[in-house]
């Protein structure tokens, strides 16, 4: 064989390699990820599942593909309030009983809705072999979505806590009543003790008489946990006292589609605007769910 011949024989085998190598670089790529942002609260009757259901609501009107999963354990708060009834939850997946999208449950303005049930907590009774099936499974919601949004139940228990740490990004939710500040300032410093690296945490102040207040509220705690935690927090915003949402509560139908003009309303499409403004790490529900599963007792997979 000729040195020419030779030199294409080479180049054509460099070209086949290339092209073999970029195939099974795309086969091993991850499927797109989805914004995980957990919702949580110190304490109840803070607006919270209400506020995460409208939240969901505005950024669909902003062209997001939503997915909200109700992890209050055992109360399908979210449900009632968007006035769905979900057939299943995340426990028949866990179960195997059915596939996600099964369980999936579509509401208002096509958002899908996932209730947790007491499904999330099994993960802690599961062989790493059954928590990889769920972990695939999960990968779909990642596909189908561009943010989830998780509505914890309130408070510092270990399954909240696991909830806050399995998540790169974190919602606290707080009123001005003294109670609900200190609840929150719980939260921080549980936060700041258990969960490593310490997620990214934006305030936001709910049923406040006006955006001055709301200011002054996170101030306030803000002051308090780089005191005593060194810790800076960020402030989404706040949401101020608004009769259209009881209205809108008892038609069982979201705020910011019944009254879609109100302060209220108004308020949660700034916090959307400003949310999808930040660029947090995208690292998707199959992620998440590895990290859940390792705080509730499971072997990292």
């Amino acid at each position: 064989m000729s040195d020419q011949a030779k030199d294409q024989a080479n180049k054509l085998r460099d070209m086949v390699r290339k092209r073999e190598t970029a195939a099974i670089a795309a086969k091993e790529r991850p499927s797109s990820a989805a914004r995980v942002v957990t919702i949580t609260s110190g304490k109840g009757g803070v607006g919270k599942s209400n506020l995460a259901l409208n939240l969901g609501i505005q950024l669909r009107k902003l062209d997001m593909r939503v997915a909200v999963i109700d992890a209050d354990l055992g109360l399908a708060n979210i449900e009632v309030l968007a006035g769905v009834i979900p057939k299943y939850n995340f426990g028949d997946v866990v179960n195997s009983k059915l596939s996600l999208e099964q369980a999936l449950t579509e509401g208002p303005m096509g958002i899908k809705f996932l209730s947790g049930g007491a499904g999330l907590t099994t993960l802690a009774r599961l062989t790493d072999k059954q928590v990889m099936a769920v972990i695939g499974s999960l990968r779909m919601l990642d596909d189908m979505s561009d943010i989830i949004l998780i509505d914890t139940g309130a408070g510092i228990s270990k399954n909240v806590l696991s909830f806050i740490s399995a998540s790169s990004e974190t919602l606290l939710v707080l009123t001005p009543e003294p109670t609900s500040m200190a609840d929150a300032y719980a939260v921080v410093k549980s936060m700041k003790r258990e969960t490593e690296p310490m997620p990214a945490l934006k305030i936001i102040v709910n049923q406040v008489s006006c955006e001055a207040e709301g200011e002054e509220i996170f101030d306030k705690l803000n002051k308090v946990a780089e005191q005593f935690l060194g810790l800076q927090l960020q402030s989404l915003g706040s949401v101020p006292q608004d009769p259209c949402l009881g209205r809108a509560v008892k038609r069982q139908e979201p705020l910011c589609l019944s009254y879609p003009n109100s302060e209220a309303a108004k308020s949660i499409r700034k916090l959307a605007l400003k949310l999808l403004n930040m660029d947090p790490e995208k690292s998707g529900m199959a992620a998440f769910l590895r990290r859940l599963s390792s705080g509730l007792g499971i072997r990292p997979v």
